[in-house]
């Protein structure tokens, strides 16, 4: 393994960690491994498999769970928007002060160990860790203190004056000023890696790469021959493989910086598979009952939930868009103007879970919805989850929240082009030079046991409370 070799250091063990937000399996183990050769040597040497993602698989909170090992419920947030309270229109951002909950790199500074972070979501606003830390996507520009300790951000814009910590508009039919803004994101992302490898000391690094989420969502109807808008020989076809190609060669260069000492981890937070349309939720809600406005939408006049006028006093649930679908009940005694008694809760839920498992497609085909109680999902259930989560048509169609459509199916993207949905699994790739040559597929990893494997690898001991176990543990 020549590009391992660099300047041996101290003896301790040391951990690299990249993270790729929605790398998926499919690609990675089967449709482009013999075209990643970095990648493709970590798992000939190393453990390898699927990795579960959290329930909802979107990247708040998966990064979190993984990193904590704590379930969402436990974190308490749900999705990146989340209620604030029982009201009906009061929503918080899950930033980086959400997180209450120690993840690893607070763990590896208590026990004197030094940390690098760059681009974790949920980091920012900055709180201190002991070594270096450059804030994630949600951070809102370089005017902002994204970096600590705070003199490292004269460093960083020294060394890439307009750092970028995401694309400005991943949704957007200018596929080709995209594709040009990724490549310069993930190759300054890459650039500061490199800088902070050789200049900061450090026991545990990690880099969390955003680019190929925005490359599948902005791309993967060009380059899947079974998605619905899918055309052959069109010039995006293998747009995602050459950046898949691009990270693969960043990840090696990577690599030939590391020594003897250092176990390198690849993560996801969740997988991508082709979004085939969207379930129009608040415009099934409104059509079967559930949700009563003072003005009935108008079909042809999109709207957004927040612009209708709801009548309160009639209205027993609604719902909200995203990759996944939320669905809140409107409870006496707990919301404002609450319908539905403490004795019916469970009846309507119960209800409602039926009625949403047997949508289908525009043809009448079953779309094998998925529908989850929080309580049964979660340990534990902090602030305010939703009463329902929803995987519509198991994630293969978006839920949207906006109305003013002819049915409850829509192929238009109500927040722009947007033609990949999140899958849950994703990937781990765990390569230990301390065991060469393992070649071995773990078949039940979940992202919350990262955080109990990166302790033990590196020698200290996992809190009583993670969820997760150590992958090593796994068969």
């Amino acid at each position: 393994m020549g590009w391992f070799n660099f300047l041996r250091k101290k003896s301790g063990r040391k951990i690299f960690v990249i993270g790729l937000d929605c790398a998926t399996p499919q690609l990675v183990f089967d449709r482009w491994r013999p075209v990643l050769p970095n990648l493709g040597r970590l798992m000939d040497h190393g453990l390898w498999g699927k990795l579960q993602s959290t329930i909802p698989a979107i990247t708040v909170p998966a990064w979190s769970s993984m990193l904590s090992s704590k379930d969402p419920g436990t974190l308490g947030f749900y999705g990146f928007r989340n209620r604030a309270d029982h009201s009906y229109d009061k929503m918080s951002i899950a930033m980086g002060d959400a997180v209450k909950e120690k993840r690893v790199w607070n763990i590896i500074g208590e026990a004197g160990l030094e940390s690098v972070v760059i681009g974790v979501p949920q980091t920012y606003p900055v709180l201190p860790i002991k070594g270096c830390l450059v804030s994630g996507f949600l951070t809102p520009n370089i005017k902002s203190d994204f970096a600590y300790p705070f003199g490292l951000k004269r460093e960083v814009l020294s060394l890439i004056p307009q750092y970028a910590f995401d694309v400005k508009d991943f949704r957007t039919d200018d596929k080709e000023k995209l594709l040009k803004q990724i490549y310069e994101m993930t190759n300054a992302h890459f650039k500061l890696t490199d800088y902070l490898m050789k200049q900061k000391p450090w026991d545990f690094f990690m880099i969390m790469e955003i680019g190929i989420d925005r490359m599948h969502h902005a791309f993967w109807n060009f380059h899947d021959p079974e998605h619905p808008r899918y055309v052959q020989g069109n010039p995006f076809e293998n747009a995602i493989r050459d950046y898949y190609i691009y990270t693969d060669q960043k990840i090696g260069k990577c690599l030939s910086l590391i020594d003897e000492n250092t176990t390198v981890l690849v993560v996801s937070d969740h997988g991508a598979k082709r979004m085939d349309g969207g379930f129009c939720i608040n415009e099934w809600l409104w059509r079967n009952g559930y949700l009563v406005f003072k003005k009935d939408p108008v079909p042809g006049q999109i709207k957004k939930f927040e612009e209708m006028e709801v009548d309160w006093s009639r209205t027993r649930a609604w719902g909200s868009g995203g990759y996944y679908g939320r669905l809140f009940m409107n409870v006496r005694d707990r919301e404002p103007e609450g319908i539905i008694p403490f004795s019916e809760y469970e009846q309507v839920r119960d209800e409602l879970i039926r009625e949403l498992t047997a949508i289908t497609d525009p043809d009448g085909k079953s779309i094998n919805t998925k529908v989850y109680k929080p309580e049964d999902v979660y340990k534990e259930t902090k602030n305010i989850p939703p009463d329902l989560i929803i995987y519509f048509g198991d994630l293969y169609w978006r839920s949207v929240g906006t109305l003013g459509y002819d049915g409850w199916h829509t192929f238009e993207n109500d927040t722009g082009p947007d033609s990949c949905n999140h899958a849950e699994k994703g990937i781990f790739i765990l390569y230990d030079p301390r065991h060469p040559g393992n070649n071995r597929e773990i078949k039940d990893a979940h992202v919350m046991d990262i955080a109990p494997t990166i302790l033990n690898l590196m020698g200290l001991k996992v809190p009583s409370d993670m969820q997760g176990k150590v992958l090593s543990d796994k068969s």
